[in-house]
């Protein structure tokens, strides 16, 4: 794998006699009970010596100072990237339409903003700002224009998604998707190789600029949680604290995930709590205080470089004002079913063509699919204003608020009177509808297919887009009502005529959210994030309305999110913590051998050879070996891992004098005595867990999966009265999972 050594932990040989003695293999899951111990003695060490000197002291000082600092890197380099990624595809995606003749690095608005001949009425015009017809052609007007753009347009898509798509074929694999669903089994213990290395970072930033400036109907706020995580695992190897300890790393990464999500929509506290509800798999107090801290210097970062210009940290930020009644939660309420069934069919849907792509020569072509159905989504977004604007900016549009001075389409209202109260639609708000209508069924189908591909892609975005587009076409149907029935016997008494009071933009910011919760799953950091990103207060009410009755609605047709559904399409051993265990199977029924298997693979405390040991792991695949008093008893010793048995055997013969493959391997804590020709011993016990987890045959496996996820368990062994019948892993509880509720056991890859 790409950077393989990034993630290899370095034991310190001062430390350990051994060195790679208690580090992981790739694609394995780490024992959270043996480095959360280890990092107990470290601990308790480093407070016992700060008693002794004062440099003891300092130093026992700068360890627990350590965790905040890294908090603090990371969020300093988060942010600062964020803002990186902001500017360059808010640039990269005007170029696609043209260019400023001036100062060829400002984007279409910075461009115009600086030049002197603009007009309130056309913002959006200025001489320095020239489309690639008027460069071209030298005029913006006529079919033959308009044809010259189109094909720019495409152009530049096409050419920004194949670079997106080859950079991450030919430099890093991993850097393609959301992430989330990796980022979610690397905290629940996975070893993922690579995932969060240099390479992988470098890559991502970079394709997720061309991604997100090609026009693909993707979002860039998932993407940004891998970046952080990637940033926390690559500044946590400057500290031996996080860079020895894969549990401690864990902390580090979930704050990250806050991060990520506080520079994707300048929401903090909303990032915490996404991190919590849905990211994270051990979450302590400790992390959630430095993830705040983390979460806070990264938006103060974001805000300080301020890439938009609006000094707000997110492109849609809006300042509602008109109170919304308790009538509209009808609507509300009818949003967040909406939400709800398009989130069940967009999972169902998405998963089936990812399985397709996986299993039919389609997988076999990334780069094909990638332009393909870019040129599909150029090709159909270009003549639609709506979707041809990035989904950023769609979102903003939708959510705006109308003022009397807006000169969007979508406020082409007939003006009646000089106030600004509600008003008969006119013929450019008809004209808007249309396309939003027909934006809508294009963002539904074109979002299915192109979640998955081999580019960096969030899901986000689209999600958010597709429910606000809903929402407005609803929120000015209600506006029109109330105009023409103002004295009907639901809009009596709170809408007399002539007063504001539907806001269009508030059913479309409560679409978003509707749609979002529908596909992720999410409620409290949901509502958190869209009143952060809003600033409107008293629209928790009708958000949280929608958002918990759009989950309701989802959940109804199946309970997993579009991340659990990615997870287990690609066969990651994850446990899911919300999932419930109703059946009433028992240890006995699960743990291997079964009873048509060979006996388990044990070793003994004394009287096997070295050779015996090697010949045994060989002839194996286990990833460890129970250790026993002897083979007739079975009585339970303790437990070895395969690879640390591996290593010090390999240790012991090149560093301990006349170890051959006849020397006795022993586990006692005395030598037992040998005749006086035999070659040396080579003593283990210091590899071995003396308290290994066990159960009974007759232990609940309802209980047993409980245990294995609140103590992060790798495997746990089976006896009776004592003495060792087999053993379950976490592969073999998800294999069972998978059996009970009829798929197929073997789609669990890993171990």
């Amino acid at each position: 794998t790409l950077d393989a050594d990034i993630l290899t932990t370095l034991v310190d040989p001062l430390e350990d006699p051994v060195p790679g003695v208690g580090t992981y293999e790739d694609f394995n899951t780490i024992d959270w009970v043996r480095e959360k111990s280890k990092d107990r003695d470290r601990h308790r060490e480093i407070t016992n010596k700060s008693r002794q000197s004062t440099v003891n002291l300092l130093h026992s000082v700068s360890d627990a100072f350590s965790g905040w600092l890294l908090m603090l890197l990371v969020g300093l380099l988060s942010g600062a990237l964020a803002g990186g990624i902001d500017i360059a595809a808010h640039w990269m995606t005007a170029m696609k339409e043209g260019v400023c003749v001036v100062h060829f690095w400002y984007n279409h608005e910075h461009c115009c903003w600086a030049s002197n001949e603009t007009t309130f009425q056309e913002r959006h015009h200025c001489p320095q700002w020239q489309s690639w017809a008027e460069l071209i052609t030298g005029t913006s007007e006529g079919a033959f224009a308009y044809i010259v753009n189109f094909l720019m347009y495409i152009f530049w898509a096409l050419l920004f998604s194949f670079l997106a798509v080859a950079l991450v074929r030919a430099f890093a694999p991993y850097a393609c998707g959301s992430g989330i669903p990796e980022i979610k089994t690397i905290l629940s213990g996975f070893i993922i190789r690579g995932y969060l290395g240099k390479w992988t970072l470098m890559i991502k930033i970079i394709t997720l600029v061309l991604a997100v400036s090609s026009g693909l109907s993707l979002g860039k706020e998932g993407p940004l949680v891998h970046v952080a995580c990637c940033c926390a695992n690559i500044l946590c190897h400057l500290f031996t604290k996080y860079r020895k300890n894969e549990a401690k790393r864990r902390e580090v990464l979930s704050a990250a995930a806050a991060v990520g999500v506080s520079v994707a929509f300048g929401a903090p506290i909303g990032g915490v709590l996404f991190s919590l509800e849905e990211v994270s798999y051990y979450f302590p107090l400790k992390t959630l205080w430095r993830s705040f801290f983390a979460a806070l210097v990264a938006a103060f970062t974001l805000r300080s470089i301020n890439p938009f210009g609006n000094s707000q940290l997110v492109l849609f930020y809006v300042e509602f004002h008109a109170p919304w009644h308790l009538v509209e939660l009808a609507p509300f309420i009818l949003l967040g079913i909406f939400g709800g069934l398009w989130g069940a069919l967009f999972i169902k849907a998405n998963i089936a063509w990812c399985r397709r792509r996986k299993t039919t020569r389609l997988g076999h072509y990334p780069v094909m699919e990638v332009l393909v159905v870019t040129a599909l989504t150029a090709l159909i977004a270009y003549p639609n204003i709506y979707t041809r604007m990035s989904g950023a900016e769609l979102i903003s549009e939708l959510f705006n608020d109308c003022s009397r001075l807006d000169s969007s389409q979508l406020c082409g209202y007939q003006q009646v009177s000089n106030t600004l109260p509600d008003r008969p639609a006119g013929p450019g708000l008809y004209t808007a509808l249309w396309q939003l209508a027909l934006a809508l069924v294009f963002k539904m189908m074109i979002t299915v297919i192109t979640f998955g591909m081999k580019v960096p892609s969030g899901l986000f975005i689209p999600s958010m887009a597709v429910g606000a587009i809903t929402g407005r076409l609803l929120g000015v149907g209600m506006e029109q009502l109330a105009y023409y029935n103002h004295d009907s016997i639901i809009f009596k008494g709170w809408c007399s005529q002539g007063a504001d009071c539907i806001t269009p933009g508030l059913y479309a910011m409560v679409g978003a959210a509707a749609c979002l919760g529908g596909v992720t799953r999410m409620t409290v950091s949901l509502v958190v994030i869209m009143f952060e990103l809003t600033g409107g207060l008293e629209y928790i009410v009708p958000l949280m309305a929608a958002t918990m009755t759009s989950k309701w609605v989802a959940d109804a047709f199946g309970r997993e999110g579009i991340y659990e559904a990615h997870i287990r399409l690609n066969g990651y051993p994850f446990l899911e913590p919300k999932e419930e265990f109703e059946h009433s199977s028992l240890a006995v029924d699960v743990m291997r051998p079964r009873r048509s298997d060979p006996a388990l693979a044990v070793l003994t405390q004394e009287g096997m050879t070295v050779g015996e040991v090697e010949a045994l792991v060989e002839s194996t695949h286990y990833s460890g070996f129970p250790v026993v008093v002897s083979q007739q008893s079975q009585r339970l010793v303790g437990f070895v891992l395969r690879r640390d048995l591996l290593i010090s055997i390999d240790n012991g013969r090149k560093r301990q004098e006349g170890v051959v493959s006849s020397s006795q391997v022993v586990f006692t804590e005395h030598t037992p005595s040998q005749a006086p020709d035999a070659p040396p011993p080579l003593r283990l016990r210091g590899i071995m867990d003396l308290s290994p987890f066990t159960v009974t045959d007759h232990t609940p496996m309802d209980i047993t999966v409980d245990i294995f996820r609140k103590l992060g368990l790798r495997q746990c062994l089976v006896t009776h009265n004592g003495r060792l019948l087999g053993i379950i892993t976490k592969k073999d509880i998800l294999k069972h999972m998978a059996q009970i509720t009829n798929r197929d056991p073997d789609s669990i890859l890993f171990n």
